[in-house]
């Protein structure tokens, strides 16, 4: 027969074990989109990169020969324009006050430019393939290239700083908002939300009615291009050779 002070000691050493046992991490936020509103776009733009600086709306776009970046308002004609010459095949951008960056897919080059006029400033070697590109408020660029890793680099130098594994495959076109970083999936229709100081994905967001509406069924007319809306939580997502863009904001996914 069991004391009362050895059973009261019993029992807070029991619940002094729960207390302490370590809570069990929970997966991803499963989140949706909330389409507030549409606006036109180039159906021949094969847009791999997006961003606004200030409500001037960046674009990026590729295919060897057709690549361009153009500058203007979101769903407005394109107030400056420059054309990449051939074989460079335009990827991300990433505007950093009066500069951006702007990759090439297999050219192994990099371009810095002039913000307000788009004017060539020089060119940055770099190994491997360029896909996305983002900045960070620190000025820290984010760059993809089509593998699960996300390597951070120099704002003045594009040298290589670090790097860290999303451990999902095929990083596409990236946004950058505080400390998170979104990721188009390239062939797919979901968008991550990753944390860059670990890599660790916070949400899994499934943007598949927006391709749905538009009826795009071939096999590179897909989801690609983020942009943060400045001043909102909102945010403006296009497509290779879509012809509308939409303006969503991210929200959890109903039960049921």
């Amino acid at each position: 027969m069991r004391t009362p002070i050895l059973t009261t000691l019993l029992l807070a050493a029991a619940l002094g074990g729960c207390a302490s046992a370590p809570a069990q991490e929970s997966g991803p936020e499963q989140l949706t989109v909330d389409v507030l509103s549409t606006l036109p776009h180039d159906p021949a733009a094969f847009t791999e990169g997006l961003e606004f600086a200030g409500g001037t709306l960046y674009e990026s776009t590729g295919l060897a020969g057709q690549s361009k970046l153009t500058a203007g308002p979101a769903g407005g004609s394109p107030e400056r324009t420059v054309t990449l010459p051939s074989p460079l095949f335009g990827e991300g951008v990433t505007v950093l006050g009066p500069t951006l960056w702007q990759l090439t897919w297999q050219d192994g080059v990099a371009i810095e430019r002039d913000a307000g006029t788009l004017a060539e400033l020089r060119r940055v070697q770099y190994q491997g393939e360029g896909w996305g590109l983002c900045h960070q408020a620190d000025g820290r660029l984010v760059m993809s290239n089509g593998s699960s890793w996300l390597t951070f680099r120099d704002p003045k130098t594009f040298a290589v700083t670090g790097s860290v594994d999303v451990g999902r495959d095929q990083l596409n076109e990236l946004e950058c908002v505080g400390g998170d970083v979104y990721a188009n999936v390239w062939h797919t229709d979901t968008i991550l939300r990753v944390d860059a100081a670990s890599g660790h994905v916070t949400a899994t967001i499934d943007a598949g009615q927006l391709r749905a509406q538009l009826n795009e069924t071939g096999a590179e007319d897909v989801l690609n291009g983020i942009a943060a809306v400045p001043g909102t939580d909102e945010f403006l997502l296009a497509g290779k050779q879509w012809p509308t863009t939409f303006r969503v904001r991210f929200v959890p996914v109903k039960p049921g």
